[in-house]
């Protein structure tokens, strides 16, 4: 790739742990030229021309936005923040990039959910329904993609914002999960999947990488990993489904999406769904993924009253 074709990376201003903020600096580093797509140029697009990169301020929906973000790019990254337009956005940008881009490489990210499902599903959150047909209309599409499956983000408001109050309050984690095992991943490694990718797509094209964490486990087994990080005891407790969306989901303002797409996720680790553990992140970019220890450690003013 010529130095002066540059990657696109859309979503790039913002999203649960900031992946595409996070591949822009790492690229960036790496020396290529970066495109970062943004939905408005506010101060987050500042500080993405910051790290060197040419913002443009667009809509994924709107197709003669994606084309002119598209012009002359031969890498692209596609993210999108969970909302009910997801499905259109995946739609508008196969489709022009089919008619016209040039593109050696479309990384796309969903989520692991999707490794699970199949055309019948219903089991799932709304999102990631939009999700697996947003796959389908990539894979039919013809263009050469790779596929970023990661697990549950640390970032997460389940691992974060849900959580941090009771943390803080009186050493709990206070979720509906039972006795279901997790891996979370940390959104830099997710970047830097993403970043070596779009460094190096060859050996990835046609690919599904799922990502999780260096370890699942049940949340007793979180809980003490916050415990280590905090150097104070936490523990899990076990709340019941209903009353944790009622108490604590729907107070939060998340939005009807997000909130369907949050007690879901609770929902499937309370049935076992999220029990998955892979070394792809080690295998892609040589490092391993980060613990909830080292995570919880680098955050802990979150948890702290």
């Amino acid at each position: 790739m010529a130095e002066t074709e540059p990657v696109l990376v859309t979503g790039a201003g913002g999203g649960v742990g900031g992946v595409g903020r996070q591949v822009v600096a790492m690229l960036r580093r790496r020396g290529l030229a970066v495109r970062a797509m943004v939905h408005h140029d506010d101060e987050r697009a500042d500080a993405l021309r910051a790290l060197g990169a040419e913002v443009v301020a667009g809509d994924l929906t709107r197709p003669t936005d994606v084309a002119a973000a598209l012009d002359g790019v031969r890498r692209m990254y596609f993210s999108m923040s969970v909302a009910p337009s997801y499905l259109e956005a995946a739609a508008t940008v196969a489709t022009v990039a089919r008619a016209e881009g040039d593109l050696e490489a479309l990384v796309s990210i969903s989520q692991m959910t999707v490794s699970q499902m199949d055309v019948l599903s219903t089991a799932e959150s709304h999102h990631q329904r939009l999700h697996w047909l947003a796959e389908q209309i990539l894979g039919w599409s013809g263009l050469p993609m790779v596929y970023v499956r990661p697990t549950i983000f640390l970032e997460s408001p389940l691992f974060t914002t849900l959580a941090a109050r009771s943390v803080a309050d009186d050493g709990t984690i206070r979720l509906p999960f039972g006795k279901g095992c997790t891996s979370p991943i940390a959104s830099v490694d997710v970047a830097r999947v993403v970043a070596a990718v779009l460094t190096d797509p060859a050996p990835y094209i046609g690919r599904v990488l799922e990502l999780t964490g260096p370890r699942s486990q049940d949340m007793n087994g979180v809980a003490a990993a916050y415990s280590r990080a905090l150097g104070r005891p936490v523990t899990y407790v076990d709340v019941p489904p209903q009353a944790w969306a009622e108490e604590v989901v729907e107070h939060a303002g998340l939005g009807a999406h997000v909130e369907e797409h949050v007690t879901t996720m609770a929902r499937l680790h309370r049935e076992n769904r999220y029990d998955r553990l892979t070394g792809t992140v080690l295998e892609v970019t040589g490092e391993p993924a980060e613990s909830v220890e080292e995570f919880v450690a680098q955050h802990r003013d979150l948890y702290t009253a």
